[in-house]
């Protein structure tokens, strides 16, 4: 167990958390719209402050990897990096989209076969979506849809598959499958990174700050995936 800063800001709000020893000791979420840049320097500072004043060792920074906004990655990152650079820390990608999973997991009772499809809102009838089981194991892969009735119909016929996130809404009715259920109001959160975050850091799964990216919205199809080191 460790003690790790976690910053996301991978959507329109920003939250910053810290855990020390998988336990949560610092949360804090904006969505005031005063935008992220504004926003996420005041949290991180008072995260920051709040490890100091109680004399703990920062072990790692994690921060959501998106796919994401490019201000909001571009900012959230430039944090981390800042910081994991002054303190010599390592720094831990977390994926958005799993992140979203985490809350529903915790909190919410889910039959063994279910399918988890957050999505992001990408514009018109397009989201960038994926689907995972109970365990967070990859059942597809992150891709930008368009949505329509048959989108996810091999899915669909098989399972029950949750659907949620900030582009879950306007996919309701192009649905419209019985076996389709809808989750509101998921955010991606710091709060729910800590598990994510520390088994990552467990495995020994950072990544190099100098040449990390994060994935962006408007580049996702074409992105490449990231070394780990």
């Amino acid at each position: 167990m460790s003690v790790i800063l976690h910053i996301e800001s991978a959507t329109s709000g920003c939250s910053v958390a810290v855990s020390d020893e998988g336990q949560l000791v610092f949360n804090r979420e904006d969505h005031s719209g005063k935008g992220n840049a504004v926003a996420l320097g005041v949290l991180v500072d008072e995260a920051i402050s709040l490890i100091d004043s109680r004399g703990l060792r920062l072990d790692a920074v994690a921060v959501s990897e998106g796919p994401g906004s490019y201000t909001g990655l571009r900012i959230g990152l430039s944090m981390a990096k800042g910081i994991c650079y002054g303190r010599n820390l390592k720094m831990i990608p977390v994926p958005t989209l799993k992140l979203l999973c985490v809350q529903p997991l915790l909190t919410m009772e889910f039959p063994d076969d279910a399918l988890l499809c957050p999505m992001i809102d990408a514009r018109r009838m397009e989201v960038y979506a994926a689907l995972y089981d109970r365990s967070l194991a990859e059942v597809r892969e992150i891709r930008a849809d368009i949505v329509s009735h048959d989108t996810y119909l091999d899915y669909l016929e098989k399972h029950p598959v949750w659907f949620f996130g900030d582009g879950a809404a306007k996919c309701r009715e192009s649905i419209g499958h019985p076996n389709a259920h809808f989750i509101e109001d998921i955010k991606p959160q710091a709060r729910w990174m800590f598990p994510l975050a520390e088994q990552s850091l467990n495995r020994d799964e950072t990544c190099n700050v100098a040449y990390f990216e994060p994935y962006y919205l408007k580049d996702f199809v074409a992105a490449k995936p990231k070394k780990l080191i």
